[in-house]
């Protein structure tokens, strides 16, 4: 018989690698171009692995028992994650999202059992919303686990365990280059924590929105690349606590417009169906593997989720 699993858990990581030769022939480049497809997670996202790590250590230190409801506020990945695990380990889900997430991750939320509360895209724009949103979420929710993606420390120690290691391991050590974005700042900071420790020239570069594609107080429903979030000319304080920017060596601005070409791109020459998210990174990669002092090199990209959850936000590709 083949390998059984005990538990949905021990499914989470060693996610594959795949070298993107069609594309790497398409735009003629001399370097290598290699994917982590993260969307083979369990529940189909990296954010998987934060939500193992966060429930883990929560149990490992006796703060969740049977039957506990687990609070956050997510853009949506993050909160699947935690609703599939939870539910396979016996815990309720209740998270606070943007009202202008992809119908898809609500339907998908709702689907694994969690309480879903939307919130208005207006009341982001205001100063001082998150720890005010946070606030209102514990005090009505006083009894639940409070998960903080995005300042709880098992978030970016499960890439430092899982991410970065398989990547190493994947490419014998010989990854320069890893590109990935910024949402919670859990995946990028905990992989490149470990791939420095290991090679300390390893390039670190992150995709982060354009201005046209964060919204304000005068466009507050700008498109967006969902889960990428804008980490320049931004208040140290209005960053995750997880995020740690002295592991990025270089951040390139991606417009909505070129992260769903690229998605669509990566669909269409390498059979992945990859989220808006990955398809920023993907332009990012590109950009850089262009350059001819990165010829001969290795570039990893993170492709963090599958494009199913954002087909109805996007408008039908010819």
């Amino acid at each position: 018989m083949g390998r059984i699993y005990d538990s949905l858990s021990d499914l989470v990581g060693n996610t594959p690698m795949l070298e993107l030769h069609r594309i790497r022939r398409r735009w003629n480049l001399d370097s290598r171009l290699i994917g982590k497809i993260e969307y083979l997670n369990p529940a189909g996202s990296i954010k998987d692995r934060t939500a193992w790590g966060i429930i883990r250590e929560a149990e490992s230190s006796g703060r969740l028992k049977p039957g506990d409801l687990l609070v956050d506020i997510t853009s949506g990945n993050t909160g699947i994650g935690l609703a599939a695990v939870a539910a396979s380990r016996g815990y309720r889900t209740k998270f606070y999202l943007r009202n202008i997430i992809s119908q898809e991750k609500i339907n998908v939320l709702r689907q694994y059992g969690a309480e879903v509360v939307l919130i208005d895209n207006h009341e982001f724009l205001e100063p001082g919303v998150i720890d005010a949103i946070l606030t209102r979420i514990q005090d009505e929710n006083p009894d639940a686990y409070f998960t903080d993606q995005r300042g709880n420390p098992a978030n970016w120690r499960i890439h430092t365990e899982t991410t970065g290691p398989e990547i190493w391991r994947d490419t014998d050590g010989a990854v320069d280059i890893l590109v990935g974005a910024v949402g919670t700042g859990g995946t990028i900071s905990g992989t490149a924590r470990f791939l420095k420790a290991q090679k300390p020239g390893v390039r670190i570069v992150v995709a982060e929105p354009s201005a046209d594609s964060v919204p304000s107080r005068d466009a507050p429903y700008a498109e967006t690349i969902e889960g990428v979030h804008k980490v320049t000319d931004v208040e140290k304080t209005l960053l995750p606590g997880n995020f740690d920017a002295e592991v990025v060596d270089e951040t390139l601005a991606v417009s909505v417009t070129e992260a769903r070409r690229f998605a669509r791109l990566l669909a269409r020459e390498e059979g992945l169906l990859v989220g808006t998210s990955g398809g920023a990174v993907l332009s990012v990669a590109l950009a850089v593997a262009a350059r001819p002092e990165h010829a001969g090199q290795t570039i990893v990209v993170i492709f963090p989720d599958s494009g199913e959850r954002y087909l109805s936000a996007q408008p039908a590709p010819a």
